[in-house]
C-alpha cells in the first residue's frame, strides 16, 4: 500500500498501437482521497491510460503504481486494490441486482456474511433496494449505471476508476451520482474519474486535460480557468468555464 499520500503515480508512461503513440510519456501523481478528473476528448488516450492502470493492458514505457503496487510487474495486485466502471455496461443483464453484486463480491473473495452486509450497505447508498430482484438488462440507464458502480466498489476498494460514469443518465441522476462519488472521496477512497460533461468536472478536486496522447494541463478547475484568463489577457469580469478551457487546449494541443 502506498505510505506516501499519493494512491496513483505515473511517470513518463506510455502505450503504442504499432507506429501509433497512443499515450505518449504522461506523468502526474493521484492523492489519496482526491476526485482527480481526466478529461480530453474521444481518442486522446483517456481510456487506454484507465487500463493501464487497472492492470489490464501493459505499458510500453515508463511505470505507474497504484496503491502503491507497480502495475507493470504485479497487474493482478492492482486488481486486488481497485474498482473499475467501464464506459459501456459490461455487468450479466440476466442476473438481477442482487445476483451481479453477489457475483462480483464472491470474485473479489468475500466470504458470504460480508457480503451479505455490504450489499446491504451498497443497496442503501446507491438505492437499489426497490429493484434488487430486477434482471440488469430490464433496468433504465440511471439503475443500471448505479449497480455498474455498486458492483464496482462492493469490496471497497481504496481507488475507484469511472470512465464516463454518467454518459446516457439525465440530469437528476447525474447530479445524484456525483453526490455519491463526493461521499466516497469524504470517506477516503480515491477517485478517478473521465466525463464529457464539463460542468461535472467542476465537482473534481484537481483535472488533467489530456490531448492527443498528452498531458497539456493538470491543476485545480479554479487555477485552470484562471490561466486561461491569463493566457487570452482578458481583463473581462466574466469567468470562463472549464468548456472554455478545454476548447482553448484541444485547440492549442494542434
Amino acid at each position: 500500500m502506498s505510505t506516501d499520500g499519493f494512491a496513483i503515480e505515473v511517470s513518463g508512461l506510455e502505450k503504442r498501437f504499432g507506429s501509433f503513440k497512443a499515450v505518449n510519456s504522461i506523468s502526474f501523481n493521484v492523492k489519496k482521497g482526491e476526485i482527480y478528473g481526466f478529461l480530453g476528448a474521444n481518442g486522446a488516450g483517456k481510456s487506454t491510460t484507465i487500463k493501464m492502470l487497472c492492470g489490464l493492458l501493459e505499458p510500453d514505457g515508463g511505470f505507474a503504481k497504484v496503491a502503491g503496487i507497480d502495475v507493470a510487474k504485479d497487474p493482478e495486485g492492482v486488481k486486488r486494490h481497485i474498482g473499475y466502471m467501464c464506459q459501456k455496461f459490461s455487468l450479466y443483464e440476466e442476473l438481477s441486482v442482487s445476483e451481479n453484486m453477489f457475483f462480483f463480491g464472491g470474485i473479489y473473495g468475500l466470504d458470504r456474511s460480508s457480503l451479505k452486509n455490504r450489499m446491504n450497505e451498497v443497496k442503501e447508498l446507491l438505492s437499489l433496494h426497490s429493484v434488487a430482484d430486477t434482471p440488469a438488462g430490464s433496468l433504465p440507464r440511471g439503475f443500471q449505471q448505479r449497480l455498474a458502480l455498486g458492483c464496482a466498489m462492493i469490496h471497497t476498494p481504496e481507488i475507484i476508476f469511472l470512465d464516463e460514469p454518467t454518459a446516457g443518465v439525465d440530469p437528476v441522476q447525474r447530479r445524484n451520482f456525483w453526490n455519491i462519488i463526493n461521499d466516497l472521496s469524504v470517506s477516503g477512497t480515491t477517485v478517478f474519474v473521465t466525463t464529457h460533461f464539463l460542468d461535472e468536472a467542476e465537482f473534481c478536486h484537481r483535472i488533467s486535460f489530456i490531448v492527443d496522447g498528452e498531458i497539456v494541463a493538470d491543476d485545480t478547475p479554479a487555477m485552470l480557468k484562471n490561466m486561461l484568463k491569463e493566457a487570452q489577457k482578458d481583463t473581462s469580469d466574466r469567468e470562463p468555464t472549464l468548456e472554455d478551457v478545454f476548447i482553448y487546449l484541444a485547440k492549442r494541443g494542434k
